[in-house]
C-alpha cells in the first residue's frame, strides 16, 4: 500500500459542516487499521467552496464533498483501503480549486497561495513554501528600498477604500517619532465578507510576516491585530503563529541578527461594524468607545496613542511578502494598469457554490458569476450587489464590467471589499433597501447627524413603502438624504450607506414606484397592513 495524504479543510465555515467530527472519525479508522505509519491526516485551510467538508487524497488528487460519517468511511473503505474512487461523492478538482475553462479568466493565487496546502499550525510548513524568506530579504534593503518597491507595485488598499499602500509607508517613515505602530485591520465587518477571516485562519503567517516587513519600512517596534472576538479559529490559529514566530526569531529582539526588534499582539473587538474604520479601530485599541475621529490628521502622522501608525487590513498584508520576494514588476504583470494584482471575491446569497475566488484585477461581474455556478435551485438572477453591504446593486445589464478601483467612476459598480452577492427574483427591492438601511441605523455610531438622524428617517419612509403608504414625495427624500450623507457624514462609513441605497433606486426605480402608485409587490413579500376601525363604546 503506498503512502498517504489525507487533507482536510477546516476552517470556521466548514466546521459548522462536521469537519472536526469527520476528521477525529477518520483518525479513528486510521488507528483500528493499524495505518498509522502509511496514511497521515492532515489540516488545511479552506479548499474550494461550501457545499460540503473538502477531503482531498493525496498524492492522487482526487477530491471528495463529505456531509456525513457515512460518506467517510465510504471514502476510507473504498479509496484509502483498495484504491478505488468513490465516484459519487468525488468533485471536479477544477472546479473546487477554482481553476476554469479557458473562456473564463484563470485564478492566480497571490494572497491565497498556501491556503489548503499548509497546516497552519505548523510554521515548518509555512518556511518550506518560501515562508518568511521575504523578511530575511527585507532586512538586508534599506527601508526606503521596501517602500519604493511597495509603491512601484501598485499594491492599493484591499478592504475597500483602495489608498496606495506604499504612499501609506512613505507618509508614515517621513513622520518624526520616538515610537511608531503597525495596525492589521482583521475587524472585517462587512456583512458577506469572509476573505480575511479565512486567510487568517489558512495562513496566518503571512500577515505576520508582512506586518514585520513594515514595521521595518517605516520604524515602527510595535504591532497589533484587531480582530472581531467572534473569529475564533483566526484568533487560535494566529495566538499559535505569533508564539511559534517568537520561538523561531522571526518575533521579537533582534529579529534573524538584523539589530531590530518588534513585538506583536492581538486586541479583540466586540464586533461594531463602524470599528471597521480605521480611526474608530484607533479609538477601540485604546480603550475607547469605537468613534471615528476628525482627520486630518490621518494615522499614519498622528494615530494609535497619538504616534505615526500604519493600518492595512489582512488581504493588503498578505500581498507584501511575493512583493519584496518577486518584485513590484512581477505584480504589475497582473491585474489592470490602476488597479495591479489581484483580488480575492466572496460568493454569497443565492449563488451556487460559496468560497473565495483569486482573480486578476478587472474581472467581469459576469465571469465571477459564472464561476459561482449561477443563481441557486434554478431561480433567475434579479441583482448581483458588488463590495459587501455598503457596495452597488447592479441589474443585469451590468454584468459586463470589470471590477477594479476604476469600476465605480466609470459605471457606478463598486469593488469594494470583493462581496459578489447573487440576488434571484423571488426577492422585492424594497424590502432590500429596508433591511439595509436597519442594518446601517443599527451600527451608526450616532456621533455625526447625517448618519445618525439619516437612517432613521430612511428606514422611516422604506417602512411605509413596504406598505404600500409611501409617495413620490418619499422617494425623492430618500435620494436627498442619501446625497446629504455622501457629502457630509464625518466618515467613510457613515458616508457609504448612499452607495447601496442610490443605487437600488437608480437601477430598480421602477419596483419603487410599483409600491407607491400601484399599492403592489411583485415578489409578494411586502403585505398592505389592515387598518381596522374600533367601535367607540357609548357611556350609557
Amino acid at each position: 500500500m503506498k503512502p498517504i495524504t489525507v487533507l482536510v479543510s477546516v476552517d470556521s465555515n466548514s466546521i459548522l459542516l462536521g469537519a472536526k467530527e469527520f476528521l477525529k472519525y477518520l483518525n479513528e479508522l486510521i488507528r483500528e487499521h493499524n495505518l498509522d505509519t502509511i496514511v497521515e491526516v492532515l489540516e488545511t485551510g479552506t479548499i474550494g467552496n461550501y457545499n460540503g467538508v473538502t477531503i482531498a487524497i493525496m498524492p492522487d488528487n482526487v477530491y471528495y464533498s463529505v456531509n456525513t460519517q457515512e460518506d467517510v468511511l465510504k471514502i476510507f473503505e473504498e479509496h484509502i483501503l483498495k484504491g478505488r474512487k468513490v465516484l459519487e461523492l468525488e468533485i471536479d478538482k477544477e472546479k473546487v480549486l477554482n481553476l476554469t475553462t479557458e473562456e473564463l479568466p484563470k485564478e492566480y493565487k497571490i494572497v491565497t497561495r498556501n491556503i489548503g496546502k499548509i497546516n497552519p499550525k505548523n510554521i515548518d510548513e509555512y518556511i518550506a513554501r518560501d515562508g518568511y524568506f521575504a523578511l530575511a530579504k527585507a532586512l538586508q534593503m534599506k527601508p526606503e528600498e521596501i517602500i519604493d518597491e511597495i509603491k512601484n507595485s501598485g499594491l492599493r488598499g484591499r478592504g475597500g477604500a483602495g489608498f496606495p499602500t506604499g504612499l501609506k509607508w512613505e507618509f508614515t517613515f517621513k513622520t518624526p517619532a520616538d515610537q511608531k505602530y503597525i495596525v492589521c485591520n482583521a475587524d472585517e465587518g462587512e456583512p458577506g465578507t469572509y476573505k480575511d477571516r479565512l486567510i487568517m485562519e489558512g495562513d496566518p503567517h503571512s500577515v505576520i510576516e508582512a506586518m514585520v516587513i513594515a514595521g521595518y519600512a517605516v520604524g515602527a517596534t510595535k504591532g497589533y491585530i484587531y480582530i472581531r472576538g467572534e473569529y475564533y479559529g483566526s484568533v487560535e490559529n494566529l495566538r499559535k503563529a505569533i508564539k511559534d514566530a517568537y520561538e523561531y526569531g522571526f518575533l521579537g529582539s533582534n529579529i534573524l541578527n538584523s539589530n531590530f526588534s518588534f513585538d506583536l499582539y492581538i486586541r479583540l473587538g466586540a464586533g461594531a461594524y463602524v470599528c471597521g474604520e480605521e480611526t474608530a479601530l484607533l479609538e477601540s485599541l485604546e480603550g475607547h468607545a469605537g468613534r471615528p475621529r476628525l482627520k486630518p490628521p490621518y494615522p499614519p502622522q498622528s494615530g494609535l496613542f497619538e504616534k505615526p501608525t500604519v493600518i492595512n487590513n489582512v488581504e493588503t498584508l498578505a500581498n507584501i511578502p511575493p512583493i519584496i520576494l518577486k518584485g513590484a514588476d512581477w505584480f504589475k504583470s497582473m491585474g489592470t494598469e490602476s488597479s495591479p494584482g489581484t483580488k480575492v471575491f466572496c460568493f454569497a446569497g443565492n449563488l451556487s457554490n460559496r468560497g473565495i475566488v483569486e482573480l486578476p484585477m478587472g474581472v467581469k461581474v459576469k465571469d465571477l458569476l459564472a464561476l459561482s455556478g449561477g443563481v441557486a435551485g434554478g431561480n433567475t438572477l434579479k441583482m448581483v450587489q458588488t463590495g459587501g453591504i455598503a457596495g452597488t446593486f447592479i441589474s443585469t445589464d451590468k454584468l459586463e464590467v470589470p471590477l477594479d478601483y476604476d469600476s465605480f467612476a466609470k459605471y457606478g459598480v463598486s469593488l469594494g471589499s470583493g462581496v459578489i452577492l447573487g440576488v434571484n427574483d423571488k426577492h422585492c427591492v424594497v424590502d432590500i433597501a429596508l433591511n439595509v438601511m436597519k442594518f446601517f441605523k443599527h451600527e451608526s455610531c450616532g456621533k455625526c447627524t447625517p448618519c445618525r438622524e439619516g437612517t432613521k428617517i430612511a428606514v422611516a419612509i422604506l417602512e411605509k413603502m413596504s406598505k404600500f403608504e409611501g409617495t413620490e414625495n418619499d422617494l425623492e427624500e430618500l435620494i436627498e438624504i442619501a446625497n446629504v450623507a455622501k457629502n457630509t457624514a464625518l466618515c467613510g462609513l457613515g458616508q457609504s450607506f448612499s452607495v447601496p441605497l442610490l443605487s437600488l433606486i437608480e437601477n430598480f426605480k421602477n419596483e419603487f414606484l410599483e409600491h407607491i402608485e400601484k399599492k403592489v409587490c411583485s415578489a409578494n413579500i411586502c403585505k398592505k397592513v389592515e387598518k381596522t376601525k374600533k367601535k367607540a363604546k357609548l357611556a350609557k
